[in-house]
């Protein structure tokens, strides 16, 4: 049996054609790709290629000006923050959170609208593996090249389980019985019918989303379109520590806001939604409040206590990547 696309480009000794991940003394990060014959230069000196080809990963290697650095390769979280970039890309700790939030499995057929630069799609091809399919939709063709060319370079060949089309997954999904639907995009509640319809029962919907009127309008409009379960919203934030000796604290600079997710699953055809039991708090909608995209004079009441809609604010506009694109 046939080893897993890319799994041999992540272990054994170091081969040309190999991505290098050098940390200096300071624990800077450098990051090439292995060639015989060339040369590694830095302010500090340099060192020859060959001397790594063939070596063990965890190797050091010394330049012409005695500095030392540690090579290994990039794991993917690192990999994904070097890459050529053609748009943001979605942060490896926004990744790990649609990875397990959305339950992306091997064999999982998934969608995906704004590829960006690559960065979640190749994060979602590892998870599912070659037996599974990824259908990766991206509006800008510039974007689409060049997030393939980081896929390949990763994977050290074109994955079999990817397909890319350039073009608005709302106007050319014709993808069946699809397990998970990540949409990165400006405008993901214009997407909500397709998406539905592609989906099995149970099938889960991840979008992800920059701004709180974007989260806003989605989680209305998912509410309103009938056909999923009440969907969840969220941010992650990293912080890093300092450990030494005593000196035990929190960094000073951390990863903060970079995007909100949300999550929901598709209900069984012909199958209404529970009524949410939690009423929402005293003006939290406007007394003309009757949905997104509507202001029209309705008794006084009404949107506070029975509506499901939500604050008003996000234009709606192209399918165009927010985190990853």
């Amino acid at each position: 049996m046939s080893e897993p696309t890319g799994a041999a480009r992540r272990r054994g000794p170091f081969q040309v054609g190999d991505q290098v991940q050098l940390t200096d003394p300071k624990g800077r990060h450098y990051t090439f790709t292995l060639e015989a014959g060339k040369n590694f230069h830095t302010h500090k000196g340099s060192f020859p290629h060959d001397e790594l080809i063939g070596a063990p990963e965890g190797t050091v290697v010394r330049t012409t000006g005695n500095v030392a650095y540690l090579a290994l390769r990039p794991l993917l979280p690192d990999y994904v923050l070097s890459m050529p970039r053609g748009a943001a890309v979605v942060y490896p700790k926004d990744a790990g959170q649609i990875l397990a939030m959305a339950d992306i499995f091997p064999g999982a057929r998934v969608v995906e609208a704004g590829v960006g630069s690559g960065s979640l799609s190749t994060f979602l091809l590892r998870a599912i593996g070659d037996q599974g399919m990824l259908h990766s939709y991206e509006r800008r063709a510039d974007f689409a090249e060049i997030a393939a060319q980081n896929v390949e370079r990763y994977f050290g060949a074109p994955h079999p389980a990817w397909r890319l089309t350039v073009g608005d997954l709302q106007d050319n999904l014709s993808d069946t019985d699809v397990d998970r639907v990540i949409l990165d995009m400006l405008a993901p509640w214009e997407c909500l019918e397709p998406v539905s319809k592609a989906l099995v029962p149970g099938g889960i919907l991840c979008a992800y989303v920059a701004t709180t009127t974007q989260l806003a309008r989605t989680v209305e409009a998912i509410r309103e379109h009938g056909t999923f379960n009440e969907p969840s919203a969220w941010e992650t934030m990293v912080r890093t520590w300092h450990v030494e000796g005593l000196a035990v604290r929190p960094d000073h600079r951390m990863i903060g806001h970079t995007g909100f997710l949300l999550t929901a699953r598709r209900l069984a055809d012909g199958v209404e939604p529970p009524m949410r039991r939690r009423r929402p708090a005293k003006g939290a909608y406007g007394e003309d409040y009757v949905g997104w995209g509507t202001a029209k004079d309705t008794p006084k009441g009404t949107g506070a206590t029975d509506a499901p809609g939500g604050a008003q604010g996000a234009s709606s506009g192209p399918d165009a990547p927010s985190g990853d694109a």
